[in-house]
């Protein structure tokens, strides 16, 4: 079994489950392809209020799957299809969706994995959770686009470490370094990770995806002088003027 990449919907909040058993869900290059597949429908939806990314079996993803290395590394052509189609390709949908991302993290959480909590904009990891790139032992080193990703997230230092050292560094030492927002007791993950995107669920979800759509565009080296011409086409919008409205009468906001 190749691995697959599993959506469950539940209300207006979606769960993308990355799911190989006996690997630890290392990924597939079909389950690069689900993915990109996955967050493209889930662009185009609008009863959608935020995702969450997890791994199957307590287990984020161990990386990729190495077992089909030997069918296309070897090759020039091969391996760039690889990398720019299909990983990329599933890592750019992650990063085009507009919907609030939350990673739970538990577990193996080691190079795909690390890149696709990257895409995630906010990532709450247990305690038990192990995080790297060690594929300097595998003898060759990460994408371009896979690399700026990661370091741009986790920190220039911190990928250097990764890439370079081989160093497996502990849920404690990301969270001092900024790459997740929260590390709680293993057994409280899920419970927390679900508590968060149903609040996050609650709030203006026209304001979140188009905070996502600025903040894209600046990590992108866009100035924020670029973003004006369209910045305030909001004003007349139901939601602007409901949430504003429900201030004003000290009542909760019906998003």
């Amino acid at each position: 079994m190749a691995g697959q990449v599993l959506l469950l919907i539940e209300g207006a909040v979606a769960r993308v489950v990355l799911s190989h058993p006996g690997r630890f869900n290392a990924m597939s290059r079909s389950m690069w392809r689900d993915l990109r597949t996955t967050f493209v429908a889930l662009q185009a939806r609008d009863d959608l209020r935020g995702v969450i990314v997890c791994g199957d079996q307590g287990h984020f993803c161990a990386g990729g799957d190495i077992s089909e290395y030997p069918g296309f590394r070897f090759d020039e052509a091969g391996l760039r299809d690889f990398h720019e189609n299909d990983v990329w390709g599933g890592l750019q949908a992650m990063l085009d969706c507009d919907l609030p991302l939350i990673a739970q993290i538990e577990g193996n959480c080691m190079g795909a994995g690390v890149e696709i909590a990257s895409c995630c904009d906010i990532r709450i990891a247990g305690e038990g959770a192990k995080f790297g790139a060690p594929i300097a032992k595998l003898g060759f080193p990460m994408a371009p686009r896979e690399a700026e990703l990661v370091a741009r997230e986790a920190g220039l230092a911190t990928a250097r470490q990764m890439l370079l050292e081989a160093v497996v560094l502990d849920a404690a030492e990301m969270l001092r370094r900024g790459f997740v927002q929260a590390v709680l007791p293993d057994a409280e993950v899920v419970i927390d990770v679900v508590q968060r995107v149903q609040r996050l669920a609650r709030w203006a979800p026209q304001a979140a995806r188009l905070n996502k759509r600025t903040l894209r565009a600046l990590a992108s080296g866009r100035s924020a002088e670029s973003l004006l011409s369209e910045a305030y086409a909001y004003a007349d919008s139901a939601e602007h003027r409901e949430g504003i409205g429900a201030f004003m009468a000290k009542r909760s906001p019906a998003f």
